[in-house]
């Protein structure tokens, strides 16, 4: 007899009414796919097959050339560049296993479980990205996948986001009570609106200042490419954690509504100390001012896709080309390089 809570034999088939994200009775196969109830989740599976790349598909030849000139990049400015790739380089990995370690295991919905695992897929080719980008510039490896450990503003990162990843790691971790599906949202909310939502983004705006400028443009490219798969990521993840508290609404009670708030807020600081320790000087038309500005413009429009009230009143990005940059329909040829729509971009719809 299978151990698989799913597979049982049965005359009931499987209906939308009684599909739900998570927490699903035996009467719902969880290995079966169809009648797809959460339409958004199966396109946005969609989506990111329609956006299928590969980081050796693109070229480092100028990367590396551009790189090994010592005059073409003053300290600060591969001070910047190596504090970037270093973050990059294992938070790829973080989110990775918090997906299938965590978040598979639990979100039982199936269509919700196709995407977790094109996005785990996306993960690997993100770590892949930064392992290849990393050789090829050949920066110290040792330096750059111990980043997280040696250098303070990383690590905080890193543990603030993931602080809340052990508890859903816990087996006797109830999601069916609220508590500890309340648990389990913060995690959520740590995953995809911090650390995709947030913490990339003063990574994201720096190195795509250079990309503006034609300056590792193989780099740039691979970021831009990164940007647009995390953009995707936590909009599926806002609305998962919608779709749960819809589904369970006593969860979003006024102190855990509050206390996401000061989750959120904690992080932003934790972003803007990184973006301070990372660019101590102003390089490429680029400050630490312009760029809290832009991390807390960013964060109110996570607090309102989340329903939350906006905390910081900056309605105005400081970068407004970083819109353009995420819109694939928009964007050709944007680091001269090649047409950096992907092959089947033609098929998605925002």
């Amino acid at each position: 007899m299978s151990d698989d809570p799913c597979l049982k034999m049965t005359h009931d088939r499987v209906t939308m009414d009684n599909k739900k994200i998570i927490n699903n009775d035996r009467t719902v196969d969880c290995n079966q796919l169809v009648p797809i109830k959460y339409r958004w989740a199966w396109n946005f599976y969609l989506d990111g097959c329609a956006n299928h790349w590969m980081p050796t598909e693109v070229s480092m030849q100028r990367d590396i050339e551009q790189w090994k000139d010592k005059k073409a990049f003053t300290d600060e400015e591969r001070h910047v560049v190596k504090r970037v790739l270093g973050f990059f380089a294992t938070a790829e990995t973080l989110i990775g296993n918090n997906l299938v370690l965590a978040i598979y295991r639990i979100i039982d919905n199936p269509e919700c479980r196709q995407y977790l695992l094109r996005q785990a897929f996306e993960e690997a080719i993100h770590v892949h990205t930064f392992q290849y980008i990393v050789q090829s510039l050949s920066l110290d490896e040792g330096e750059m996948f111990n980043m997280y450990r040696e250098v303070e503003t990383i690590y905080d990162k890193d543990e603030h986001a993931m602080s809340c990843t052990n508890s859903v790691l816990d087996p006797n971790l109830d999601t069916k009570t609220k508590e500890g599906l309340q648990k389990f949202v913060k995690n959520l909310v740590g995953l995809y609106v911090i650390t995709e939502g947030i913490f990339f983004y003063g990574g994201f705006v720096t190195m795509l200042s250079f990309g503006r400028q034609n300056r590792l443009p193989g780099t740039c490219e691979q970021i831009q490419y990164i940007l647009r798969d995390e953009s995707i990521h936590m909009n599926f993840g806002i609305e998962l954690i919608k779709a749960i508290i819809e589904e369970n609404p006593e969860i979003w009670d006024q102190p855990f509504q509050e206390e996401m708030i000061e989750f959120i807020k904690s992080a932003v600081k934790l972003e803007e100390a990184y973006c301070d320790e990372c660019l101590p000087n102003g390089i490429l038309g680029l400050n630490t001012e312009l760029l809290h500005q832009y991390i807390r413009y960013i964060a109110d429009r996570r607090f309102a896709r989340l329903d939350l009230p906006q905390q910081y009143g900056q309605d105005e990005n400081p970068f407004p080309w970083m819109s353009e940059v995420i819109d694939l329909k928009k964007e050709k040829n944007f680091f001269e390089t090649r047409v950096t729509e992907y092959q089947t971009g033609g098929a998605l719809e925002w």
